[in-house]
């Protein structure tokens, strides 16, 4: 139950994994430097494409993915847990997975989680987006051990569905990591009060990193990477630039505010008449 430093890297992702490894490697080393123990990466890492062909046509199987073993490398040197937020891993001849990866600091990857629910929207502003149509989503829950306890990962659209965060905290999350790439316009209308919701309703810290900006494909994406207390308090926010944003976090606070509001332990189930 020690307290740990987390560190959410904001990046501007586009369509050259090489670049993009470059990028997040810079930034995660500042992060280290700077006394972070957990570093968390965005969704799409090492990977903004223009669509699900481009993205399709770039990506790589889980065993020739050039980021992983960067990654892993950078976990063991630096000795810190490292959530590459999502990379597109390729599982068929297409569709990728759009999966998180955590690292322990001995290099290893202790945790894969493949984001369940998937992006299938035409919004008002005339974007389109139907993520389904190259990726395959996963049908697994994660919760992950760490030194500070369970942590749940989750990715990006996966926040608008507050049971999986309800069964996550129940399987002994205290903390949900939640790697995004929102778009600019649902970043204005919902990111905060959906990540906060998802804070306050399970006692539960958020680690979320993001995208942000105006990318080389002409995609915006919101940034304002946010950690947020279990109740529900905006620890630190980026906005729109990449960088680093870090705070320190109290696995005692999870259980403290669980106990003001013991909400878990009051779920009932119900019937329709």
């Amino acid at each position: 139950m020690s307290k740990f430093r987390a560190a959410c890297i904001q990046m501007r992702s586009c369509d050259d994994v090489a670049a993009n490894i470059r990028d997040a490697e810079k930034l995660i080393r500042a992060a280290a430097k700077d006394g972070a123990h957990f570093i968390a990466t965005p969704e799409n890492t090492t990977l903004m494409a223009p669509d699900g062909g481009a993205k399709l046509a770039h990506s790589f199987d889980e065993t020739h993915d050039p980021a992983l073993p960067v990654f892993s490398d950078l976990a063991r040197e630096l000795g810190v847990w490292l959530l590459a937020g999502s990379l597109a891993i390729r599982v068929s001849e297409t569709k990728t997975a759009n999966r998180s990866f955590l690292f322990s600091p001995e290099g290893q990857i202790t945790a894969r989680y493949s984001k369940i629910h998937l992006f299938d929207v035409n919004l008002p502003s005339g974007e389109k987006y139907r993520e389904s149509n190259t990726v395959a989503g996963g049908d697994e829950a994660v919760v992950a051990s760490t030194p500070w306890g369970g942590i749940g990962l989750s990715i990006c659209y996966d926040i608008r569905f507050p049971h999986l965060y309800r069964d996550m905290a129940k399987k002994g999350a205290f903390a949900f990591t939640a790697p995004s790439a929102f778009t600019e316009t649902t970043g204005k209308a919902h990111w905060h009060v959906l990540l906060r919701a998802r804070a306050i309703e399970n006692g539960a810290f958020i680690i979320a990193p993001a995208q942000g900006g105006l990318h080389a494909n002409g995609r915006r994406t919101f940034g304002h990477s946010l950690i947020i207390s279990p109740w529900g308090d905006v620890l630190v926010e980026g906005g729109t630039e990449p960088g680093i944003f870090a705070a320190e976090i109290d696995p005692q606070l999870s259980v403290e505010a669980r106990a003001k509001v013991p909400s878990l332990e009051h779920d009932r189930s119900f019937i329709f008449p």
